[in-house]
């Protein structure tokens, strides 16, 4: 890509600056027993897993931030 480049569009700048999805880690209850929960920036429950380390290994998998929230 260069200056002169008609393919260098707004979107393609933006698309090569974009900062991944965030998603957010938060520990629940499931029948009594801790688990965490990992949503998307929107409130979407993704996930719900064990393990924290789980979750956030599962959210980078998916090119998502992870980003604990208490």
């Amino acid at each position: 890509m260069t200056i002169g480049d008609s393919s260098l569009t707004p979107r393609a700048i933006a698309a090569a600056f974009e900062t991944p999805s965030v998603a957010y880690v938060k520990q629940v209850n499931v029948r009594g027993r801790a688990a965490y929960a990992i949503f998307a920036s929107d409130g979407t429950e993704l996930a719900v897993v064990e393990d924290r380390d789980v979750a956030f290994a599962a959210a980078l998998q998916h090119e998502y931030l992870p980003v604990s929230v208490h």
